[in-house]
């Protein structure tokens, strides 16, 4: 998990900076942009660890992740002059975030005070971790990873909105609504995989609450439907909407590599570490867990690498 986190801190520096010089670089109208989101995503990384600290919860940006993005994008396009595949792309994600928060609610994650609420199992599993026990650690972590680095990424991954605003930048295209059609199956098929861990959850801890025999449910966690085909099929097409998102931009800019990368690609690298710390978790909760890492590829089907 540590190296996995050390990766991600490098790759935010090294991955924009290599984006930014491969191709066209950003003119004036999308730098004043980036200035004026700069102070919004400065305002939430300080809310995010000031309440966590406050509160010990520190899942707050768990909390936005689904909400601040259709903040960010609608301001862009605001700034953009509604710019018409700027607004198409932010339909998306608010159709994107409206779908995740829904999912996120109905665990239990908001309440009428919004800083309580569920809080990840795993930052607690990483609190007692050795490294982590010292508090002095954990806020500096709380500080540079959960709050920075995590709502750097939130921003980074909207920012492809901004690629059309080039005097090249064409019309939109047969190839937007295409990749719009692809954007919003996506959603349907995490919809499904969230739909489908949710009532194999909800009914096992129903028959744990009522002392019932747990029979196909007793391995602990679901592996039937999608979750036959990968591991993580909301996670794999959490990864994929992002990417989708990121192609936004390859239209409007001719290029397949653009500044505009870098939050699509560190998001596949932090579902890789997060992925890693999860299933660390499951095997050691669930004996059956490791047989099914065998037979049942993460994120691509048959594809075990």
């Amino acid at each position: 998990m540590l190296l996995t986190i050390i990766i991600l801190i490098l790759t935010i520096i090294v991955v924009p900076f290599v984006s930014f010089y491969y191709g066209s670089s950003i003119n004036e109208l999308q730098y004043m942009i980036l200035q004026t989101m700069g102070i919004s995503l400065s305002l939430v990384t300080a809310y995010c660890f000031v309440v966590g600290e406050i509160t010990k919860n520190n899942s707050q940006v768990d909390k936005l992740w689904s909400l601040i993005p259709i903040y960010y994008v609608w301001h862009m396009t605001y700034l953009g002059d509604f710019e018409p595949r700027m607004v198409l792309m932010s339909v998306l994600v608010s159709i994107w975030g409206i779908r995740l928060t829904y999912n996120f609610a109905r665990r239990g994650a908001y309440t009428w005070k919004f800083w309580e609420g569920e809080e990840d199992y795993r930052w607690a599993i990483l609190r007692a971790k050795p490294g982590f026990k010292n508090p002095w650690i954990w806020m500096l972590f709380n500080l540079l990873f959960i709050c920075a680095y995590q709502n750097a990424l939130i921003f980074l991954f909207t920012v492809p909105i901004l690629s059309g605003l080039t005097e090249a930048a064409p019309a939109l295209t047969w190839i937007d609504y295409l990749l719009a059609i692809v954007f919003i199956l996506f959603v349907v098929i995490e919809y499904i995989a969230d739909q489908q861990q949710y009532e194999f959850q909800t009914e096992k801890y129903r028959r744990i609450a009522a002392n019932e025999p747990l029979g196909e449910y007793s391995h602990g966690f679901v592996k039937t439907g999608l979750w036959s085909i990968v591991r993580h099929p909301n996670y794999a097409m959490e990864q994929a909407i992002w990417v989708v998102f990121y192609l936004f931009s390859v239209v409007a800019t001719g290029e397949w590599i653009n500044w505009t990368m870098p939050g699509s690609l560190l998001l596949i690298i932090l579902f890789k570490g997060s992925s890693d710390f999860s299933e660390q978790i499951s095997a050691e909760k669930y004996p059956e867990y490791k047989d099914y890492q065998k037979k049942v590829a993460r994120f691509i089907p048959f594809f075990r690498l």
